[in-house]
This record gives structure tokens, sequence and C-alpha cells, in this order.
């Protein structure tokens, strides 16, 4: 009998059935078609033998040598088929190297991907080219060869040019000229002459472009445009969206055509104006997207039964797909929020005027009819293009005062018609959500409230009320509802997906639960309520909020993407962003799709949209965490401007991170966080005990764990950088002798394994 062959000319062992060696390899060939059915179809493997081949790549993920990535299988660590690469530097033979943009923050180096020429084909347009400094989006292809990286790539689309421009703040010296100060700790300074430093003043924020003087020369460079003087905290944001390259000035054509365009007629829309619908936001939202009414079933046949309805801002009349306006909002991907300001996606004639359901304006918008049963079951849903006419804007703790037996004189007259069957119905939805199980991670959100001239005031942490649930839930739905038409009319759209936790990540989080005698699901059990479990026997436990920040930080991070994986927190099989289409592009995409399959009328999505939709979802996604970021380092520097005065001073604070370089901590008051080196810590040597998440003193046994009240003293405060350093003042504790021992162990396996892999290397 003749053995089969593999892809690739390798021999498969007799019966066709491949080795783990072979799976393991052709996945790593050919990461954009290696899901279950592509592996069993690339070596032949039918009937019976798929149990078998379902067995073997089962446990290559147990095993952690495979991972999943939507539907494919992948090798952990390795790059998908299409991302985000940023450009940072040539190689001895000319060839640009690039980083992908995005990368998990667990301490491994993103690889290097090796930029391949782009070959202009017969007939095509040019193909597009980039050079150091740009960020891309292109296509992946593993390497063949075991020398140089483990990747090239080609251009599919230059993102965005950068200038290789760097942020500072400009020091003016005598007679002329100056430097500048880098906002990162590790920058380096750059010397201004008297020709290139323009209007720049002493402390202003500034832009300067670099050019070296010399092969060896010292680091120069000259103002390209000045930001303001950082002594206005208000000039703080400008320090991440630059230093992020975030748009946050419209072209003229943007503005041109926002301001062009006019008020929506009724025309062949449906006439929602008397239907009740009212908004509830925060008490500053300036712009309204969404707006909800719910009533009781009058079907003899659902007893108990609610209609609920949601209706959201069609934004799609306005902004058509290839004009300035969708250019724009695609190139910014997301509104970005900061403590003073906001960086919207459309501009405020969109956002805040014509598609901001005012209350008593007319206003067009997408809507979803939702009717579920007494159980929380969904009977049915159907999508509607509308006019509607919001009855009143309410903010979240105005309708829940009014729940509670408080109502003002605008929510008394709502009481009886619009809050409580919304609360009835929000009840009826909680039937299904608690059949569902979701993940119930309700970390408060913190935020800053500011003065007048930009500082901080205080840190907030806003009330967690059952308004703000209601709303969510019933965007859940109409989310959900979203991606079921969708699905059913063979639409291709983007998903919003989460992926189950990477298996590193659980065997991490199993290995600390241990410690605390907390049970935990293995891999293939794994659901959302298994963490509800774990955080409900951690409830009331003075480590509650500790194992509450090691669930979050094991779960994976939700992105975009045309493929379904479903979304893992939300235990849901099918979701989509459909409710903020003002504010995220995503929606404004899956509001395109509805229009376009259902026969809705004009602004669907076309056929050029539908073959990008692999591009838009990596660049979005792209987006999505680069305006997270911008806004977690603009919080960090007020909070760090803020504590500037008080070097010296005692504070109460918890230990929220332990590293092998020394421990995070956290002020609870002012939401800030610090480091301390471990250097600092006494005299003791302090051992990494990443099961525990603790610092252990060798000699003494005492040391510090994830979740300890501690008292420290701030020794040091870099505000632009957004960096504070504190000193330990409270003494370590004993921890369980275990920790010893499991690292005593640890070093002397270290010991071994390193003499081993020397030896593999030939060293």
């Amino acid at each position: 009998m003749t053995k089969k062959s593999a892809p690739g000319g390798r021999k498969q062992p007799d019966g066709g059935m491949p080795d783990r060696e072979t799976i393991l390899r052709f996945v790593a060939e050919h990461p954009a078609r290696s899901s279950k059915r592509d592996i069993a179809k690339a070596f032949s493997v039918r009937g019976h033998d798929r149990v078998l081949l379902k067995g073997i790549l089962r446990d290559l993920e147990d095993e952690g040598l495979l991972a999943r990535r939507r539907k494919q299988l992948v090798r952990p660590g390795s790059l998908p088929p299409v991302t985000v690469l940023d450009i940072t530097s040539r190689d001895d033979d000319g060839y640009l190297i690039a980083r992908p943009a995005e990368w998990p923050e667990d301490g491994s180096v993103p690889p290097a991907v090796l930029m391949r020429h782009n070959r202009q084909a017969k007939g095509k347009a040019k193909a597009p080219s980039a050079g150091i400094g740009d960020r891309v989006l292109a296509r992946i292809f593993p390497s063949d060869n075991d020398v140089g990286p483990a990747y090239s790539a080609r251009v599919m689309k230059v993102l965005e040019k950068q200038r290789g421009a760097l942020l500072g703040v400009f020091r003016a010296t005598p007679g002329g000229g100056g430097r500048m100060e880098p906002i990162e700790r590790r920058g380096k300074e750059i010397t201004i002459d008297i020709d290139g430093v323009g209007k720049a003043e002493d402390g202003d924020l500034v832009e300067v472009e670099t050019a070296r003087s010399g092969r060896y020369g010292m680091l120069r460079g000259k103002v390209l445009s000045v930001m303001g003087s950082v002594a206005s905290e208000k000039a703080i944001s400008m320090i991440a969206i630059h230093a992020h390259g975030i748009p946050y000035t419209f072209p003229a054509a943007v503005l041109s055509e926002a301001e062009k365009a006019k008020p929506v007629s009724l025309g062949k829309r449906e006439d929602w104006r008397k239907i009740p619908l009212v908004t509830i936001d925060p008490f500053d939202a300036k712009d309204h997207d969404d707006a909800v009414y719910a009533e009781p079933d009058d079907n003899p046949e659902n007893p108990g039964g609610v209609v609920v309805y949601v209706a959201i801002a069609d934004v799609s009349h306005y902004v058509r797909p290839g004009s300035a306006l969708d250019g724009e909002a695609l190139k910014r991907g997301n509104s970005v929020y900061f403590p003073d300001r906001v960086v919207p996606m459309l501009p405020e004639r969109i956002s805040n005027d014509l598609c901001s359901l005012k209350e008593g304006v007319d206003r067009p918008a997408l809507a979803v009819r939702m009717v579920y049963s007494a159980q929380g079951r969904k009977i049915g849903h159907t999508f509607h293009r509308v006019m509607m006419k919001s009855l009143a804007r309410l903010n979240y703790a105005q309708a829940q005062a009014a729940i509670d037996g408080a109502p003002d004189d605008k929510t008394e007259t709502l009481l009886d018609g619009v809050l409580r069957p919304l609360w009835e119905a929000y009840a009826v939805l909680g039937r299904g959500r608690d059949r569902r199980q979701p993940l119930e991670l309700d970390i408060p959100e913190k935020k800053l409230r500011l003065k007048e001239d930009g500082t901080v005031d205080k840190v907030v942490i806003p009330d967690r009320l059952d308004a703000h649930r209601l709303i969510e839930e019933f965007m859940i739905q109409a989310n959900v509802a979203a991606a079921e038409t969708l699905e059913k009319k063979r639409q291709a759209l983007i998903y919003r997906v989460h992926d189950a936790p990477s298996l590193a990540k659980q065997e991490t989080l199993r290995e600390f639960l241990k410690t605390l005698n907390i049970p935990f699901a293995r891999a293939g059990q794994l659901r959302a309520n298994s963490f509800n479990g774990v955080l409900s026997k951690a409830r009331d436990k003075p480590y509650e909020i500790m194992v509450s920040e090691m669930v979050l930080r094991s779960q994976s991070q939700a992105v975009y993407s045309p493929d379904n994986l479903g979304h893992f927190g939300l235990n849901l099989m099918k979701y989509a962003h459909f409710t903020s289409p003002i504010r995220r592009y995503a929606d404004l995409i899956v509001h395109r799709a509805l229009i376009g399959s259902l026969g809705l009328g004009e602004g669907g999505i076309t056929p050029k949209e539908e073959d990008a939709l692999e591009e838009i979802a990596a660049e979005i996604s792209t987006f999505e965490r680069r305006a997270m970021a911008a806004e977690r380092e603009t919080v960090d520097r007020l909070i760090a401007h803020h504590l500037a005065e008080r070097i010296g001073e005692d504070f109460d604070g918890r230990v929220s991170g332990v590293t092998k370089a020394g421990l995070f901590v956290s002020l609870q008051q002012f939401g800030a966080d610090g480091f301390i080196p471990v250097s600092t810590l006494g005299l003791d040597y302090y051992i990494y005990d990443e099961a525990h998440q603790a610092l252990v003193g060798e000699k003494t046994g005492k040391g510090y764990r994830l979740g300890d009240s501690v008292e420290v003293r701030l020794a040091e405060a870099i505000p632009l950088a957004g960096s504070l350093r504190f000193e330990m003042l409270s003494e370590g504790r004993k921890l369980p002798t275990a920790t010893r021992s499991f690292h005593k162990s640890k070093r002397g396996a270290s010991k071994s394994n390193g003499a081993r892999k020397r030896r593999r290397r030939g060293y």
C-alpha cells in the first residue's frame, strides 16, 4: 500500500493519519487555512479517523502547542494572516524590518517581520510602498528559512505616514537655542539650534523633527509645532494624542461635507414618533445615540411577555461609503475620551447635532423590536428604519431615583408609562441572563473630576446602578439581534469577538488559585461561569480584590473580526456591535450591512466594503487599542501631575501587581499606580513566586503578595511620563513555607534547564 503524501511532500505514517510533528508543521506553514476541517481535508482524513484527529488536536491544545484564533488553530505567539505592523528599521542587507503594532503585555518579545518588495502585477494598480516610521496593514507569510526573521510580509495598505517626529518639552538655553526633554523616561534629549526653535518658548510642549549631524554626532532637531505650555494640565491629553498619532483635527473637506448635511424627512421611513422612546445617558453626555422603550406583550399566546424597542441613530444616512466623512471616520476608528476633552470620530455637526437623539426633535434611526417570553427567552425580533422623536432626555441617576421613589418633576410624569415598564422588561431579560451566565466581573470604573483650570479635583467611583445595567442589557440584546439577522441573511459583517483565555493564562490563574484552595475548571470544561464560581468563592474574603484582579488579567482582549468566534465573556455565540455608530466605525459597518441585506433604502454596504472587511477589522482593532492606551496614559499623567507636590507624604495603598523587578502599588483614593523596585524592599534577597503572586525574602520568608494592604511613601513623581515611585514602609508578612520551598526547587530546576538549553544550542 502506498503512503499518502502530506502537503509539502512529507510522508504520512501508515493509515493516513498525520503525526503530531506533521500537524504542527502544517499549522505553522498554513496559518490562514488551519481549521480542523482544513487539516482533515489536507491529509485526506475521513470517517472514524476524524475522531482520532480531533483527539490529537485537543491534546496539542491542552499541552499549549496549539492555540485557537477565530476558527483557526495556530502556534502560540504566532501572527495572524493579516495584521498591523510598525516598520522600525532595516537589516544589514537593507530590507525593512517591522514589528506587530499589537502584542500581549506578557514579557515576550514581539517577532521581527521581513518586509517583502511589492511587485506590480500587469494591469494592476501600483502596490503601496512604505518606509521606516510607517504603520501598515500587511499579509503575513511564515518564513521557511531557519536564518533571519520567522515571518515575512507584503504591504496591503499604508495606514499612516509618520514624520519621524518626537514629542517633548522645550527648554531654552541662554544665548538662544535649547533642548527638548523627552516625555518618555527612556527617551533621549535633542539639541535645538537657534534657527530651529521657531515660536517655541521655555516650557512649551513641542513636536520636533530629528536629524543627526554626522554619523556619531549629537542628535539634533528643529521644532515642527508648538502645542502650548505644559504648565497647563489641559496640554497633557495632547501628549497622548500626538504620541499615538491620533487624528484630532478634521480636514476642510470633511467639515464642509458635514456642514452641507440636512435634517432627514420622513420619506419611506416608518413613523415611530408616537412611541415614547427615551434616552438614558451619563449626566454630561453631549451625544445621544440610543433610545429605549418597553411594554407588556398584548399577544394572549405570550402571557407575561414583554416587547423591547431599541432605536439607534441612523449615522449611515449621513456617512456614505467612499465619502470624505467615511474616510475620516475609518481613519479614526472610534472616538477617544479624555478627562478634559473628546476626540470624536465624526464632526460635531453629525455627532452632536443631526445624529444625536435630542429630546422633542425628529431624528432618523435604525431600530429593533424584540419580543421575549416571561422566562426571558427571545421569541423573535425585527429591524426597522424609522423616524423617531425622543420623549425625554434622562441621566442614569435621575432615572434610578425615580424608580427608587424619589422622582423629580420630569420623571414623575414618566414613571408609570415609561420607566416602570422598562424596569419590568429588565427583570424579564434578567431571567435570560441568569440562565446564560455571562462573566460577572463588575470592577468599579474610576473617573477623574477636573477643575476649571484642568487640574485634578478628585477621583470618584460612580455608583453602579440598575439603570446602567438595564441599558447595557438592552444594548447587548440589540447587538445579538443584529448578528443573528445578518447571519441568517448570509451577509458579511464585522463581529465583536472575545476568545477564551489562552492556555498559558489559564494555567497561571489555576496555579494562583491553588494557593487559596479554590478549584478551577480544566481547559476542556472552561466556561464564563467557571470564573463566576471562582469569584463567588472569594466574595467577602480578604483576598476578594486579589482574585478579581487575577481573573481580569487572565481574560483575552476582545477584537473585531469578519469571522465569528463568539463572545466568551458574554457567553454568546453571535455578537456584533450595533448600538454606537456615532463613536465606533464597527457599528456603522453593521448598520450598512443591515440596510443592504434587509432592503431598507440607501446607504447599504457596498461590495468593495465587503471585500475589505478583514482589513477594516484589523485596522479598527488597532485603533481601539490605540485609544485605550492614550486614555490610560493621560489619566496616569494627570494623577502624577496632581501628586507631584506631595513628594515625601505617606499613603495607604494596595499591592496591585507583582513582578521580578518589584511591586506595583495602587492608591485607591487617587486611582494612582506606582512602582517599588525590588532593590529598595530591604536587605533580604527577594524571590518572585508567580504561583502565589508574591515577592518572598529568601532568608526571612517574609514578603508581599498581590492584594496586600501596605503603607508607602511617595519618593518620586514624573508628570510627563505619568510615573510614580514609592518607598515601602510596611514590613513584609510571613508567607507560606510552600512559597520558599517552591522557589528553591525552581531555582535548581532553572539551573539544570539552562545547562540543557546551552548544550542543545552548542554554547
